[in-house]
C-alpha cells in the first residue's frame, strides 16, 4: 500500500477496498504536483473501527515527520483538506484488532498565487518576483539585491529573476532533522532618499532536502509584508550501466544484452552544486514488470543489507556517486527483460549519524534525527543475448 502521485489529480484507496483493509496496516501516499500549485484532498465514505487510537487516517502539509498535521480522520466523515505547497501526504494506520471497509480519497490541483514562485533546481534555486505587483506597491525593480554584491537579477518585462546557487551568491547550507537547507535572502528597499514610509521586503528563501522531495519555501521576515511560497522538487540522480569495474565507458544503449552470470557494473549518480553530499544504496529489487517492483520481484539489496549472493560494493573516489555490481541473471518461466529499482539515499558528507553511514539496518530501527533523502531511480531493460556464450565457446 501507498506511492507517490506526481499527476494534477488522481485517487487512491486502502488496501483491498471496498473490502476490510488487513490488519496491522502502515500506509503512505505522497502527492506531488506542479511547482507554484496546490492540492485539495477530498475523502469519500470513510469508515475505520477502533477509535483514533487504533484505526486513522493523518494529513500532513508536506512530507510526514516535518510537516504540520492538517487533519486526523478516524470517523465516518467526508473531510476536504487544502495543502499550503504543492506536496501532501496521507498515511493510513491499522492494528491488529478492528477491521472496516476503509475509504477512497481523490485530488485535484489548483493554481497558486503567481506574484512570486521558487523553484529548487538540481544546482540552484530560481526565484522570481512579479515586476508589476511590485512597481504598484511602489517598489523599484532596479534596487532588488542578494546580500553578495555579485549575483544580480535578471529584470524582464514581467518578472525580476534571480539564479542562486546552492554554493554561491552567499547562500548558507544547514543541517537539521530529515533536511539539509539552502537559505538566502532577497532584498527590496523601500523607496526614499531621507526618509521612507514603507517597509523594506526581505524575501527569506529556503530550498530543503526532504525525504523524497526539495522543499522550497520563499517568506518575508516579521518587519515586512507577509508573503509565503513553498514548493517541492526531486534530487536528480540517475543509475548507469558501465561495461568494467573500471567504470569508464557507460553502457549507452537499451535494451542491454548480456550474458547468464555475467558481471554487471552499475554506478549511482547525483547531480548537484553541493559537494558536500554522500550517496548510499539502500535497496535494489529486480523485476520483468517496469510497473511492478511489488510482486513477482527478486531483491539485490534490501536496507543496506545484501540478499544476492554475487552483489558488491565497489569503491567509488567521488562521495557524490556509489558503484556496486552483481551477475546478470533471468526469471524462471517468466518474460525475458529484467528491470531493476534502485532506492538511493543522500545524506550530508561527514554526518556519521545519517542512514549513509548505518549500513545494513532494519528498515523499522532507522535514526529519523538525521538528515537524508530518498531517492527511487528505474534502469532497464537488461535482456539475454541468445546463444553468445555458446558462440564464444565454440570458437
Amino acid at each position: 500500500c501507498g506511492g507517490l502521485f506526481f499527476t494534477s489529480s488522481g485517487a487512491f484507496q486502502s488496501p483491498l477496498y471496498p473490502s476490510n483493509y488487513p490488519d496491522n496496516a502502515d500506509c503512505l501516499w505522497q502527492i506531488q504536483v506542479a511547482n507554484n500549485f496546490r492540492i485539495m484532498l477530498t475523502f469519500g465514505s470513510v469508515q475505520l473501527q477502533g477509535g483514533c487510537q487504533d484505526d486513522y487516517i493523518e494529513v500532513y502539509d508536506g512530507p510526514p515527520n516535518t510537516s504540520p498535521l492538517l487533519g486526523k480522520v478516524c470517523s465516518s466523515s467526508h473531510p476536504t483538506y487544502t495543502s499550503s505547497s504543492n506536496l501532501l501526504t496521507v498515511r493510513f494506520h491499522s492494528d491488529s484488532r478492528y477491521s472496516s471497509r476503509g475509504f477512497r480519497a481523490e485530488y485535484q490541483s489548483f493554481p497558486a498565487d503567481q506574484t512570486s514562485t521558487l523553484v529548487c533546481l538540481s544546482s540552484s534555486m530560481r526565484a522570481a518576483l512579479d515586476r508589476r505587483y511590485l512597481e504598484l506597491q511602489g517598489y523599484s525593480v532596479w534596487n532588488i539585491s542578494l546580500p553578495h554584491s555579485g549575483c544580480s537579477p535578471t529584470v524582464t518585462a514581467a518578472e525580476v529573476v534571480f539564479s542562486i546557487p546552492y554554493n554561491g551568491c552567499g547562500t548558507q547550507r544547514e543541517g537539521n532533522g530529515e533536511t539539509i537547507t539552502y537559505s538566502n535572502v532577497i532584498k527590496v528597499p523601500a523607496p526614499g532618499d531621507i526618509i521612507k514610509r514603507k517597509k523594506d521586503l526581505h524575501f527569506h528563501i529556503n530550498c530543503k532536502m526532504l525525504q523524497d522531495t526539495w522543499v522550497q519555501v520563499m517568506y518575508i521576515a516579521d518587519d515586512v509584508i507577509n508573503v509565503s511560497e513553498t514548493q517541492y522538487g526531486r534530487y536528480d540522480v540517475n543509475l548507469t550501466f558501465y561495461n568494467s569495474s573500471s567504470f569508464l565507458w557507460p553502457v549507452q544503449s537499451f535494451p542491454y544484452y548480456v550474458d547468464l552470470n555475467q558481471n554487471l557494473f552499475l554506478q549511482a549518480s547525483l547531480h548537484s552544486s553541493d559537494t558536500k553530499l554522500l550517496v548510499f544504496v539502500d535497496t535494489c529489487v529486480a523485476s520483468p514488470d517496469p510497473n511492478n517492483f511489488k510482486t513477482g520481484t527478486y531483491e539485490l539489496i534490501r536496507s543496506g543489507c545484501i540478499k544476492d549472493p554475487t552483489y558488491s560494493s565497489y569503491y567509488s573516489p567521488q562521495s557524490t556517486t556509489a558503484r556496486f555490481a552483481f551477475n546478470a541473471f533471468s526469471f524462471v518461466s517468466r518474460y525475458p527483460a529484467v528491470y531493476l529499482q534502485c532506492q538511493l539515499v543522500v545524506c550530508r558528507y561527514h554526518d556519521y549519524s545519517s542512514r549513509c553511514y548505518q549500513g545494513c539496518v532494519s528498515r523499522f530501527r532507522r535514526n529519523t534525527d538525521s538528515s537524508h533523502e530518498t531517492v527511487n531511480v528505474v534502469v532497464g531493460p537488461i535482456k539475454l543475448q541468445e546463444g553468445a556464450a555458446q558462440s564464444r565457446r565454440a570458437g
